[in-house]
């Protein structure tokens, strides 16, 4: 097929660090560390503490700021009440951090959306973009990171160059919760019980994690619940609390520099493989949501973030007996009147999903089965439909023989998504030579493409490893197409 790599290549950079918390494990361990801080020298502290900055301080925004947060994280169990030099405070909290490399190992499965700000484009009809990535580093967790560029009328793309720095977001734990809306939830993840009933029973209509984890505090002190099983379901009941949240960033820190790093329980093993949209609603509203999955170590379970303006970002759980297995993307507006998303639940087949509500999924229908010997194994998505004249161009992948991963493509109906007009009978982009070495070889895959002036574009990822991008004009693809 006439589709063009670009030979742009986006390969993971150890520099981008960040400052993380660092709990160094073993009972006692943090009392020792404080206590030979405290037999140093004033001398020495200031001395040390020099080093400290000298070797970090140019890599990070910020940093003295951080060691005080951290140096509050343990000054509790600080054996006096002595009064402490301000370089003290910070060389403690500088022995409670550490770097973490956020790209070091991966910067692969790549989603693109066009730039909510439009302005200063030099070049008639060019458009500025914003293109999300899953960054994987020590211990493979993986965040979301970003990067911009253009792409002008022709198709030729330019990615900028990102900040050297990596900034951490503020933190909000979501405001309140509505117990109606939060027992539902409990009840689409198996765990309302009576445990459950008998924790929220007293709590308002509306309530706090802090209320949440009072109240369980006062059952295990007073009402004597302390057993193996009601501390299970309390986990679950707090860990789902706590899987909603924002985190916002501040105008003046560039985009390249935001991160969205794991922090629910839910995810503490990951964010993986976001599918941004510009989901438009039907009185014109425009949000910026990405369906991802959350990994905690052991389970994965899908999530949702919105954002108007990616500097603030709501992140929670998506509910509801088909909220199940990876790769749901979301349709770009409603379709009479209801939210469409496309979805794996058996991890082989597509379906179709229709919501009056984001959050809630309760219905599925069959959409596509792997029909090509490049596809037998599993067909999945890359990325939200795009809306053309034609009808749903939808981004597929397809697995084959080695486990060998390609690229596809399918056209849905435009009023009536379920009806698949027209396919590839043969990959769109496979893994050449030059793409199939990596941490998982023979792959290449998408989260997400946008078609800008005739043109397909598609930053895909290179066996897990490094991102790319190819283009192809919109009508030689559909021609490729046979109808159904």
């Amino acid at each position: 097929m006439n589709i063009t790599r670009t030979g742009i290549v986006l390969k993971p950079d150890p520099s981008r660090v960040l400052f993380r918390p660092f709990n160094p494990m073993g009972e006692g361990r943090h009392f020792r560390i404080l206590s030979r801080v405290l037999a140093l020298q004033e001398s020495e502290v200031v001395e040390l503490l020099q080093q400290v900055l000298t070797e970090f301080k140019t890599r990070h925004q910020r940093l003295l700021d951080y060691f005080l947060v951290r140096y509050q994280f343990v000054h509790h169990l600080l054996p006096t009440d002595q009064k402490l030099s301000q370089e003290r405070k910070l060389l403690i909290g500088a022995y409670f951090t550490h770097e973490y490399s956020l790209e070091a190992a991966a910067l692969f499965n790549p989603s693109i959306v066009p730039h909510p700000d439009q302005s200063g484009m030099g070049e008639s009809g060019a458009l500025r973009f914003i293109l999300s990535l899953r960054a994987t580093g020590e211990g493979h967790i993986s965040s979301i990171t970003f990067r911009t560029g253009t792409v002008n009328t022709g198709g030729k793309i330019q990615v900028d160059t990102p900040s050297r720095y990596v900034s951490i977001p503020e933190h909000i734990p979501h405001t309140s919760y509505d117990k109606s809306i939060f027992w539902r939830q409990l009840e689409e993840l198996g765990i309302a019980n009576a445990i459950s009933e008998t924790i929220l029973k007293t709590l308002n209509p509306h309530f706090t994690v802090d209320e949440l984890t009072q109240e369980i505090q006062y059952l295990r002190r007073y009402a004597q619940h302390r057993n193996t099983e009601f501390d299970r379901t309390a986990s679950h009941i707090v860990n789902l609390a706590k899987s909603n949240y924002e985190v916002f960033y501040t105008p003046e820190q560039p985009l390249t520099e935001r991160i969205i790093f794991p922090t629910a329980p839910n995810e503490s093993n990951g964010i993986e493989d976001a599918r941004f949209v510009r989901f438009t609603e039907d009185d014109g509203k425009v949000t910026y949501i990405a369906t991802y999955t959350a990994y905690d170590g052991r389970v994965t379970i899908p999530q949702l973030l919105e954002t108007d303006d990616f500097l603030r970002f709501r992140i929670c759980t998506l509910n509801g007996p088909e909220v199940q297995n990876k790769g749901m993307a979301l349709f770009p507006r409603r379709i009479r009147g209801q939210y469409v998303m496309l979805s794996r639940q058996d991890a082989e087949n597509l379906y179709l999903m229709y919501s009056d509500d984001l959050h809630f999924w309760h219905t599925k229908v069959p959409l596509l089965k792997p029909t090509y010997s490049w596809e037998f194994l599993q067909i999945g998505n890359c990325g939200s439909p795009i809306e053309t004249e034609e009808g749903w161009l939808v981004l597929s992948h397809g697995v084959g023989p080695m486990r060998k991963y390609s690229i596809g493509a399918f056209l849905l109906d435009r009023d009536q998504p379920s009806k698949v007009i027209a396919r590839l009978t043969r990959p769109l982009l496979s893994p050449d030579e030059s793409e199939r070495e990596g941490y998982v070889p023979n792959v290449v895959y998408s989260c997400g493409a946008l078609v800008h002036a005739g043109y397909l574009i598609l930053p895909y990822a290179m066996s897990d490893t490094a991102s790319s991008f190819a283009t192809m004009p919109l009508a030689d693809l559909l021609s490729e197409m046979e109808r159904v």
